[in-house]
């Protein structure tokens, strides 16, 4: 089979990003035909619909990395009940102007931790909003609201608690064929 790219948006710029180590984990479960990107959003100026008639050069830069991945992953935190500001920045550069989605048809999934109870269910729940207007097919199950602990997950993506870990791999194994079933390769 060949290589699948996969897309991933970050909703934290954290250098201790917990929703990064995340991001790692699951690619680290992923089969070895999968590759992962991730898509640079720090840079980027605030969307103003003045874009639409000349994007500046770091935005179709955006769009363009979106546009040649065959799937996304969404991997964010809950920021004041909802999506943060920098992930909805850049999903409405990509998507603008209207017509022209960077996003549109492309299978995609979402997760997030954090240290709160709910862990980022809100916030997921927002941005599968967002995403079914773009017309983005998201994997409805499992929801992956995971709560961190210490030694739950490193730097590099290992995980350090068994039953995290199968939670996990169902998690990309589903992703996996979701994407499979949308990607034509």
């Amino acid at each position: 089979m060949s290589a699948i790219k996969i897309a991933v948006l970050i909703g934290s710029l954290r250098k201790e990003s917990l929703n990064h180590k995340l991001a790692k984990a699951l690619e680290r479960l992923a089969p070895h035909e999968f590759s992962f990107e991730h898509v640079r959003i720090d840079n980027l100026p605030f969307y103003n619909q003045d874009f639409d008639s000349d994007y500046p050069p770091v935005c179709r830069q955006l769009k363009e990395q979106i546009k040649s991945a065959d799937a996304l992953l969404f991997v964010t935190p809950e920021y004041n009940r909802s999506v943060p500001g920098v992930l909805k920045n850049a999903i409405d550069i990509a998507s603008r102007p209207y017509g022209a989605s960077a996003f549109a048809g492309k299978a995609g999934a979402v997760a997030g931790i954090s240290v709160g109870a709910t862990g980022t269910a809100l916030a997921q729940q927002h941005l599968r909003n967002i995403l079914a207007y773009l017309d983005v097919p998201l994997m409805g199950q499992p929801e992956v609201f995971v709560k961190y602990s210490d030694g739950l997950i490193d730097q590099d993506g290992n995980i350090g608690v068994e039953s995290t870990k199968k939670f996990l791999q169902e998690f990309v194994d589903r992703y996996v064929d979701w994407v499979r079933r949308h990607v034509h390769t």
